[in-house]
């Protein structure tokens, strides 16, 4: 597995970053220690979570898949070495005062965030959300803190448009804090707009990784879902409705094309197309059984040609 530096941390990650949202919501804990162990089998290394992981799932307070996460740490101490974990702090967690990005919060939510996890030092902490009544400033001033204590290892900002990352970054700047190294944007063949263009040229000038979210499209992209009768296949159903379009069935149509050539799934040409694409570090994307990390390492590892990506480019422009 070829690992890329990730953005200007000290981070190597391998292509496909694990979103680790579907722990105690669609997969339990057993399966999730099954598909964490085959995610370290093949050879990738980075797992993304959430303190609010998975809040929205009857029954769950937050906090879930971290906790999935911790105890599979705990099982296979040996396993801490191998990998990096990514979380995110600012999501509403439901309680009073519990969201945002001020110092009060982050310096309450990442010590949540360590014990859930079992583990002394977060490798990668991401802002979720902007907080508009927060000053960059303080937020990274906070981060500052947990940097020099040694309790995170690099910042990251998830959802952040191209001007208030130049804000962050210019606030980074004018005080002398450390900036956010890392963008977690929502990114895939048919969700372009809001990330290309001046958000991506800024995360190209600045060196920033980029780490994609909802990179198969809540798995549109897998091809599996090509009219409303096949909603009900997925949990997810309800959010694939708006990929049902003109556009959505040209890509569709694309992903097809590309996928018999190398003899490969749609999924894994949509994957390797963000692999591929300048400004992309890796994609997340998540997993449900094993046999979709072993699609993972095949994507990891597929060279698009240059009609292969002229022809996605164009059912997806």
């Amino acid at each position: 597995m070829e690992f890329r530096p990730l953005g200007k941390t000290d981070l190597n990650i391998a292509p496909i970053v694990f979103g680790g949202n579907v722990f105690g919501w669609t997969i339990d804990e057993k399966t999730s220690f099954s598909i964490l162990d085959a995610f370290l089998d093949y050879g990738f290394n980075a797992i993304d979570t959430a303190d609010v992981y998975s809040r929205w799932s009857p029954g769950n307070e937050g906090g879930e898949s971290e906790t999935i996460i911790g105890n599979w740490l705990k099982a296979n101490p040996g396993k801490r070495d191998q990998v990096l974990i990514f979380t995110k702090v600012g999501s509403d967690l439901g309680k009073p005062g519990e969201k945002g990005l001020s110092e009060r919060w982050i310096m309450q939510a990442v010590e949540g965030s360590l014990k859930r996890l079992g583990i002394e030092r977060i490798d990668l902490y991401f802002s979720h959300w902007p907080d508009p009544e927060t000053p960059y400033e303080e937020t990274l001033g906070a981060y500052e803190k947990l940097l020099k204590a040694g309790k995170i290892r690099a910042i990251g900002a998830s959802n952040l448009n191209a001007e208030q990352l130049r804000a962050s970054l210019d606030a980074a700047r004018t005080h002398a804090l450390p900036r956010y190294d890392v963008l977690q944007p929502e990114y895939n063949l048919y969700d372009r707009s809001s990330y290309d263009g001046s958000l991506r040229d800024l995360c190209i000038k600045e060196e920033l990784g980029v780490v994609t979210y909802y990179s198969l499209a809540s798995g549109f992209l897998s091809g599996k879902y090509r009219s409303k009768a096949d909603l009900a296949q997925s949990t997810r159903g309800e959010g694939i409705e708006k990929y049902l379009t003109p556009r959505g069935t040209a890509i569709l149509q694309a992903l097809d094309t590309v996928a018999a050539r190398h003899n490969a799934k749609q999924a894994e040409i949509a994957l390797a197309w963000l692999i591929a694409r300048k400004g992309v570090t890796a994609p997340i994307a998540s997993a449900t059984r094993r046999e979709h990390v072993a699609s993972f390492a095949k994507a990891a590892q597929l060279e698009l040609s240059a009609d292969d990506i002229k022809e996605l480019d164009t059912a997806s422009a």
